[in-house]
């Protein structure tokens, strides 16, 4: 396994499962110290004894919408470990339904996780990457927010704000040394994919079959473009969204 993280510190929101936990465990076996956060104590706890197996961790439980505690998070990570090299964020928020059916308070939270929380541990990295004069952040948006889905109105636009903010972000991050990018999963197979394949049936059939590699994603398959994103191998690679969709997002319409 590649070790050239070592010596580097990132954090990864959202971590104790899925797409976060394996760029977690990725990250830790290239030799970074990686902090995780999550609200789940039970996923948090084992999320961090797998980490261990590999790597040099801490866990957090937060809430990411507590957008105090998150600004808090990044800065006592910065001043434990004395730099914060790598941000991943990717906890998210997503309220399945019709806009007829969807209340404001879930339009706001999904809002609250898929943008505010991004601004706020986005502008607090920064200001510590700054002072290194060096950091990398990637994004986790999603294909849904390239593209019109319909019953997922608050999560679309909030990812598709997420997208846009990524391309100012890099734009200033670029004049202190902070690359800025973002990565656009489409179906990947974790616990929510799994939710919303039990809660939307037919559809969720559907939508596999309109893959064209015919199947969806692993977490690890998700990982590695992120740690590429994040690493310095991509060092002149900056507001980009990277879809990792099976070929989706380029298939204008579905097969024959």
């Amino acid at each position: 396994m590649l070790r050239d993280m070592e010596g580097k510190v990132a954090l990864v929101t959202g971590a104790s499962e899925g797409i976060g936990l394996a760029t977690a465990m990725l990250l830790a076996r290239r030799g970074a110290m990686v902090a995780i956060c999550g609200r789940n104590p039970e996923r948090l706890a084992n999320a961090k004894a797998e980490l261990d197996a590999v790597g040099t961790c801490e866990a957090h439980r937060l809430d990411v919408s507590d957008t105090d505690a998150l600004e808090a998070l990044i800065a006592g990570i910065a001043e434990r470990h004395g730099r914060l090299d790598m941000l991943v964020n990717n906890a998210m928020s997503n309220n399945y339904g019709a806009i007829a059916d969807i209340t404001l308070a879930k339009w706001r939270k999904d809002f609250a996780v898929n943008a505010d929380a991004v601004f706020v541990a986005t502008k607090a990295a920064m200001k510590v990457m700054a002072g290194q004069g060096s950091g990398s952040i990637v994004n986790i948006a999603s294909t849904n927010g390239l593209r019109a889905a319909a019953r997922l109105s608050s999560y679309s636009a909030s990812k598709a704000a997420m997208v846009h903010f990524t391309s100012v972000a890099a734009m200033e991050g670029a004049q202190i040394g902070v690359r800025v990018n973002c990565v656009a999963p489409g179906m990947v197979l974790t616990r929510a994919t799994e939710d919303y394949m039990r809660y939307s049936g037919e559809t969720a059939l559907r939508t596999v079959e309109a893959i064209p590699m015919a199947r969806g994603g692993r977490p690890e398959e998700l990982a590695e473009p992120i740690a590429f994103l994040l690493s310095d191998a991509a060092s002149y690679i900056t507001g980009i969204t990277l879809p990792v969709d099976g070929g989706k997002s380029v298939q204008l319409y579905l097969p024959a």
